[in-house]
């Protein structure tokens, strides 16, 4: 079962990967999906120390019988009080199955900088021209003059009233 887990792991992030070698980042995102990693007896660091002391001099990555010796290490170590094979076999509980989760990878931030700079409601001169009240962009005719062809002089009160003036006297 732990196999399983190992090639999931082993694969993820990684186009060219086989799934019989995996990466540290890979074997530190596996305990810390896994809940290996329970920031008191084993942090992100142990899982580090662990996989360097593991995987050879000027080798990158391990194998699937060095990613079990890792599993031996840290279990000593997340599970003290029990004896290493009883150790061994929680950790094995923790990973059976497991595969690498997507939720949190990237979050983004809502800092008060950029929600300032894009609130169009604070926007003036002719930048505040380019929307309409609910903050909407109004498109083409917010970014070019758009000529007024109805006879009257931009701004007036009246406009469009004459032809009721005239017809309202007959």
């Amino acid at each position: 079962m732990a196999k399983l887990a190992f090639r999931k792991f082993a694969v993820h992030g990684d186009t060219r990967a086989t799934g019989k070698e995996m990466h540290g980042k890979n074997w530190t995102k596996l305990c810390k999906d896994c809940n290996v990693v329970d920031g008191k007896n084993v942090t992100t660091t142990d899982v580090d120390i662990v996989f360097s002391k593991i995987k050879g001099k000027s080798v990158r990555t391990i194998t699937f019988e060095q990613f079990k010796e890792a599993l031996q290490e840290l279990s000593k170590k997340r599970f003290k009080g029990k004896s290493d094979e009883e150790a061994l076999q929680e950790m094995y509980k923790l990973i059976e199955g497991k595969g690498p989760g997507l939720t949190g990878v990237t979050k983004t931030v809502a800092s008060p900088t950029v929600s300032r700079l894009t609130d169009t409601s604070k926007f003036t001169g002719s930048h505040k021209e380019r929307f309409d009240a609910s903050g909407k962009g109004k498109g083409r005719a917010g970014r070019e003059d758009l000529v007024d062809n109805s006879g009257y002089v931009s701004g007036y009160k009246h406009a469009g009233t004459y032809d009721h003036k005239v017809q309202g006297n007959k």
